[in-house]
């Protein structure tokens, strides 16, 4: 895990960590609904929110916008590790799969498509919404409700050699579980070589370690406000065979344009700022020079931080028992396992999530309730529960901050 030093440094770099604009002093534990925002990214979302021009004119603002956005797919790639393609962005994570997936199912008519019970509804809503206008039957892979994911094997039960797309959710924002990319993927390619494959990457981005090379998909998605930059906008890569799928476009207009509209320069350079993050964070964890290499340290330096804090937080620290430990409370997925990524739901017998969540708001520990309705009811249901707290961490939370959580509960 981090140092005290390194762990001031990375905290601050990121507004709003130890307090509230509106409630005051508070412990954030609410990652997974929107990551803490990196300084330089409030900083160059102003600057670009008070230029007028038009990315692409001719005046020295117009083309150094061009330059801007050129710079900020760059850095995209770098941070993806994609050698080709192209990067866009549109309006949010969620509308950026509709569009993808529309595009996907839309090219392959009638041939099944397959997914998993484990995912967002928003890459489930748009297979099944789109299947239905393309003709198609989709296939649902069963996830372990008890491990909280779905696996390789699991897949490969399910595949068909006629499947043409297929979707993955990388890591779930409920169960906190990170599925093993390659290995699903490479199980779909072993029946279904063509196969498309589209990859939800919102809750994984945080924290690091993406790779669209080494995973052999064809579609990555993030929401970029919980990747330590703002609302307003999704970030999108797509395969050179995605990218010249037919779809939505101007009349006349380039072929291989994905966007549409005008693009939002802040929104490119943000994503720059924390691409930036990433390779700063590396430096300070390795001795890595290639920005890709201190990405890469950067996301194994984050995997193991949060996986100490889930630990304390599942265990115990001092006189502390752990949630496992605390009588009637139980855990969302396993325990004990390398999948969780920094974030632990749970519920307690006989007292209801919601109450729970307040009780912890009142003592300035930001938590979340999560209930069996159309985000949560595909892992809650079965489950045979109404409702969970979700505690969602990330790097820049402390072991002094589940320290006080654990205090908290305890009293609860």
């Amino acid at each position: 895990m981090f140092d005290d030093s390194l762990l001031k440094d990375i905290r601050a770099r990121f507004a709003h960590v130890e307090d509230c604009p509106f409630q005051g002093p508070r412990i954030f534990f609410e990652n997974a609904g929107g990551a803490l925002t990196l300084n330089d990214v409030v900083a160059t979302s102003a600057k670009f929110a008070a230029l007028p021009d038009n990315p692409g004119r001719a005046n020295p603002a117009g083309q150094a916008a061009v330059e801007i956005i050129a710079k900020a797919k760059a850095d995209a790639m770098t941070l993806f590790n994609a050698k080709d393609g192209q990067i866009f962005v549109g309006e949010s994570g969620t509308e950026l799969t509709f569009r993808i997936l529309s595009a996907m199912i839309l090219a392959n008519k009638s041939a099944p498509v397959i997914g998993s019970t484990v995912e967002h509804p928003a890459s489930r809503s748009a297979c099944e919404r789109w299947c239905q206008e393309a003709g198609s039957s989709y296939i649902a892979v069963p996830h372990d409700d008890a491990r909280g994911l779905v696996t390789p094997d699991d897949y490969a039960a399910y595949i068909k050699p006629d499947v043409r797309v297929a979707t993955i959710l990388h890591t779930s924002p409920v169960t906190g579980m990170g599925m093993d990319l390659e290995g699903i993927a490479a199980a779909i390619r072993a029946i279904s070589p063509e196969c498309l494959i589209f990859v939800d990457g919102i809750q994984h981005a945080s924290h690091g370690q993406i790779d669209v090379s080494a995973a052999g998909v064809d579609a990555y998605v993030v929401s970029p406000y919980k990747c330590f930059s703002r609302h307003g906008y999704g970030l999108a890569w797509i395969s050179p065979r995605v990218a010249d799928l037919s779809h939505d476009a101007l009349v006349g207009g380039p072929s291989d344009q994905w966007e549409l509209g005008t693009r939002d320069v802040g929104s490119y350079a943000t994503f720059s700022d924390v691409v930036a993050y990433f390779d700063w964070l590396g430096g300070q964890v390795s001795d890595a020079t290639a920005p890709r290499d201190r990405i890469e340290a950067a996301g194994r330096a984050i995997h193991d931080h949060e996986k100490h804090l889930t630990n304390v937080m599942l265990k115990g620290t001092g006189n502390l028992p752990g949630l496992a430990d605390m009588e009637g409370i139980s855990i969302v997925g396993d325990t004990d396992t390398p999948a969780r990524e920094g974030l632990v739901s749970f519920w307690k017998d006989d007292l209801d999530s919601e109450e729970i969540v307040t009780k912890l708001n009142a003592q300035g520990i930001r938590t979340h309730v999560r209930k069996a309705d159309h985000y949560s009811g595909n892992i809650l249901t079965p489950l045979g529960q109404e409702s969970c707290v979700r505690v969602s961490l990330c790097h820049y939370n402390s072991v002094e901050e589940v320290t006080q959580f654990l205090a908290a509960m305890k009293d609860i």
